[in-house]
């Protein structure tokens, strides 16, 4: 069969399906799982690449492919679902038009990082992102998916409002420094907590 199959790209499969999982929950109207799939996807891309990097003499179409399907997976996890969440919230009719702007920035998005990875002669990590990263997505919807019950129907507009605004960040020519490790275990702890007081608020309700 083509492709690769070995542990570096597991994780990123993992994330992939995870995600395609929780589109189809988001349409049959079970969003709390949908955000779940979001938030384990962003849990595996935060260390595919790390787990990459560990296997010693990988080739160039070993390199190459890894690159391109992480951010094949990248568009499923953080540019569409997050999306398909919202329109089953009910940005449907006129917001088709904002879930369509946010999913393809994600893609413009995807598409400019692997042209100057491509590009990009030195063998040095980089030190700093050009826009938002589409991963940041699964922080940032399921933070403010907490406020769902108490915004009740109004909740939609504040999803659509951060839709657009994530949407021109990941398109922005803004610059973010590339987190280290100790920040990414960060991130990680603000995932536990984001997922703690989903779960509470929903057992609350």
């Amino acid at each position: 069969m083509i492709g690769f199959y070995d542990y570096t790209v597991l994780l990123t499969y993992l994330s992939f399906l995870s995600s395609f999982f929780g589109i189809i929950l988001a349409f049959d109207g079970k969003i709390f799982y949908a955000i779940m799939c979001l938030m384990f996807s962003g849990l595996c891309d935060m260390f595919d690449g790390r787990v990459a990097r560990t296997k010693k003499r990988r080739t160039n179409d070993e390199r190459n492919y890894g690159m391109q399907i992480d951010s094949l997976s990248d568009l499923v996890c953080f540019g569409v679902l997050p999306a398909l969440i919202g329109y089953n919230l009910g940005l449907n009719k006129y917001f088709i038009i904002l879930l369509m702007f946010y999913s393809i920035a994600a893609l413009i998005r995807l598409a400019y990082f692997n042209m100057l990875e491509m590009n990009r002669n030195s063998k040095k990590p980089v030190k700093e992102y050009t826009g938002l990263p589409v991963t940041s997505a699964a922080l940032i919807f399921p933070f403010i998916y907490m406020f769902r019950s108490m915004l009740g129907s109004g909740f939609m507009y504040l999803y659509a409002g951060v839709l657009l605004i994530v949407g021109c960040l990941f398109i922005s020519k803004i610059k973010i420094k590339k987190p280290s490790m100790k920040v990414m275990i960060g991130f990680i702890l603000i995932g536990v907590i984001e997922l703690i007081l989903i779960i509470t608020i929903r057992k609350l309700l």
